[in-house]
This record gives C-alpha cells, structure tokens and sequence, in this order.
C-alpha cells in the first residue's frame, strides 16, 4: 500500500504515542481494509483522493455486512486518527470525514458472572493431573483477573517488582502507558506468596510475574482458552473471554456498595462514562430486588 503512508501512522502511534500493541494491530487492520476498499472500488491511489461520498459507501457497505455499529464506529475511529496524523505532517490538507454521520450506537450492557457462580468456579478443587506448578498458576491468573479487575494485556505484562506483598498492592500498567495502583487481600497475597516462592525454586526469570512450568511466559491466548476453559464450566454464556471477569468484578463491587469514582480508579477508566455502563446492571438488580419484595410492586 505505498502512497497510503500507513506503515508511518503505525510506526507514530507505536513508537511516539505508544499506544498498546493491541491497538497497533487494530488500526492496522482498519485502515488495511479501508485502503483496499477504496483502491478496489475507486481506484484510488493515495490519501488525499479521497472525498467523503467514498467513506460513506464504505460506511454504507460495512453496514450491509451486517457488521456491529460499535465496530464500524471504531473503524471510522482509526481512519479519523490516520488522517489527524496525515494533516499534522502535510500529507493532505483537509480531512474527508467532516459530516459523515455513523449509525447509531446499540446499547450493549457489560456481560458478567453471577456472584454464586464466581464462588463455584474459584472454589472448585484442581485437577489431579495437574502439576502443582502448573494449578497454581492457574489459580493465581484467575484470582488476579477477577480480583483486581485488569485487563488481558496488563495481567500478561505484570512485573513481579511491582507485586508488594508487605502493603498487598501493585503497580499495574495500563493503556497509554498509566500506571494505576491496585490493592488486594490476604486471600490473593497467599496465592501470590505461593507461586513466588514455587518460581524461585524452579529458578525461573523474575522480570515478569506469571511464566508457565516450562519457565516460559504466559500470553494472550493463553489466557483467554484458560479462562474460557474455566468459565464454561459455571455459564452458558457466548462469550467467555478474560474481559468477562473484569466485568464481574467492577458488577460486583458497585453492587456491594463501592463508589464509582473508587471503581473508575481501579479499572484504570480515563472517564466516568466507561465506568457508568457498570451502573446499568447495578440498577437492573435493584428493580427485581424491588418487584419482587415490595408489597405494592
């Protein structure tokens, strides 16, 4: 895709804005698709061609694909970046996204795991065939996840130097290179204890907390078929993916009573507004709490 200047927008907002590897790939994605788009149907052969009646049909032809509108918004997201950074070094001299209307957002409230059924999954006994190692640190990453509520990509990069056992809090680091401290309690403090002291006998690498019992690091796909493992056994839910668990835990701690403000902090949420979605299902179970003990409901 030469005249697009894509790989130099990917390398700015890996290397400048250090934007996470995740976000670097889905941009990457996005604007690979839109260029395609445009070079297959227009035949266009740079940036600065395009007009807004193009992006619409774009648009228009994601929308047809019966792709999510929260999908496509992100998707505009990134072409909006790219051209912000095209228009900041000269590349073009106006933006063709000026008036294009995206369709309207569907409401999608967090999915999470019910309270009784978090307790039956943490609380069931470990296979057998299972090295202690190996349980253990499946424990551990189930625990951290639920426990603490951060993300895939946190838990995966975690540093064992910032794990202080003697306070029960740690450095966590998030998107856009924000570090946000986490505390936790004794119960997670024994887990972590634990596994140290299991690691240190096996001799492994101390930089990053969580390796497996080859000494190899965890990573995201690891995770997720663990935890999706996991949580089959507890829901019947579609998706099963470690970011349920962060879900239930900001759920379960605004309907124990927890501050939002408390719970933005913990999440590592750069706004209220990603916080308050929590506050939804919070409110759902208050109005089955009151239809069904109320005597004039």
């Amino acid at each position: 895709m030469e005249g697009w200047h894509i790989q130099e927008f990917i390398d700015y907002v890996r290397l400048e804005k250090r934007y996470s590897e995740n976000t670097c790939v889905s941009y990457q994605t996005d604007l690979k698709e839109f260029t395609i788009f445009l070079t297959k149907d227009f035949e266009l052969k740079n940036p600065s061609e395009v007009k807004s009646p193009q992006i619409r049909t774009w648009v228009f032809t994601l929308s047809k694909k019966s792709i999510s509108s929260a999908s496509i918004h992100r998707k505009i997201s990134s072409v909006k970046s790219y051209y912000k950074f095209l228009l900041k070094n000269n590349i073009v001299t106006k933006s063709p996204l000026t008036g294009i209307v995206l369709p309207k957002k569907a409401k999608m409230l967090p999915v999470f795991i019910d309270e009784s059924k978090m307790k039956s999954m943490r609380s069931k006994p470990v296979a057998k065939e299972k090295s202690s190692f190996n349980s253990l640190l499946e424990k551990l990453v189930i625990e951290l996840l639920y426990q603490t509520g951060m993300r895939r990509a946190e838990l995966v990069g975690l540093q064992q130097k910032n794990i202080d056992l003697h306070i029960m809090q740690m450095k966590v680091l998030g998107k856009r290179n924000k570090e946000r401290v986490i505390p936790f309690g004794i119960d997670l403090k024994n887990i972590l204890q634990n596994y140290i002291t299991l690691k240190k006998e096996n001799n492994f690498p101390e930089e990053f907390l969580l390796c497996r019992e080859n000494g190899k690091l965890i990573y995201d796909k690891w995770v997720y078929n663990l935890v999706h493992k996991e949580l089959e056994g507890v829901t019947t839910l579609t998706k099963k993916s470690p970011h349920i668990l962060r879900h239930s835990f900001a759920t379960h701690l605004l309907n124990s009573g927890a501050e939002i403000n408390a719970v933005k902090e913990l999440l590592g949420h750069a706004g209220l507004a990603a916080t308050q979605v929590y506050t939804h299902n919070t409110i759902e179970k208050l109005k089955k709490t009151y239809k069904k003990a109320h005597p004039r409901a």
